[in-house]
């Protein structure tokens, strides 16, 4: 049995549906402390970090599960976005979005008994159509407040998808977790069968 280190709906069910037996229990991190200490680090080593540090924290209280955290985040234009606080900081978010492409990056790691046996990530790149203050203003009414807790404000499987024009990478990257590499992980691991 797999350990999901996350609260995260999405993941969970992209879980689900894959057929993959897990449990979930959430992990107590201080996200915004560990980024604060990676300073400047690039993207795609910050949502490692933060994905490591999370398997690290669920794994003290299971012994001998392989546990699996998870973390994404969304940088455009050389800023790092986290979830948005409020929806004027979501609007806000997106007014900076508009017309521009946005790097959604995420990444896994797995643990056992504190040790770190794997770790990946990956990124999808999505092309922000302009967006009217008066579409923004309509989106959130519609999609606040679930979309607080996702990064880029917005869900791909529900009307997110009318923020883009174009996108470039795996829909389960963009999800939030690269599953498919995830998948081969636990295959190598002994912990998933074809």
């Amino acid at each position: 049995m797999i350990v999901l280190a996350s609260q995260s709906g999405s993941r969970r069910a992209m879980f689900s549906a894959a057929g993959i037996p897990f449990t979930a229990q959430p992990a107590h991190v201080d996200e915004r402390a560990l980024e604060a200490a990676l300073g400047d680090a690039l993207p795609a080593d910050v949502a490692l970090a933060l994905a490591q540090a999370k398997a690290q924290d669920v794994s003290r209280g299971t012994s001998g599960a392989l546990v699996l955290g998870s973390d994404s985040l969304v940088s455009c234009a050389g800023r790092r976005f986290d979830k948005p606080a409020s929806r004027d900081d979501a609007a806000a978010h997106l007014r900076f979005f508009s017309g521009k492409v946005m790097e959604l990056h995420s990444a896994a790691a797995l643990v056992r008994d504190g040790e770190l046996l794997w770790a990946e990530s990956a990124v999808a790149q999505l092309h922000v159509a302009p967006l009217s203050d008066s579409f923004i203003e309509g989106y959130l009414d519609e999609e606040w407040p679930e979309v607080g807790g996702c990064v880029g404000v917005f869900r791909i499987e529900g009307r997110g998808v009318q923020l883009f024009e174009r996108i470039e990478g795996d829909y389960f990257t963009i999800l939030g977790m690269p599953l498919l590499k995830v998948q081969a992980a636990l295959r190598e691991l002994g912990a998933l069968t074809r």
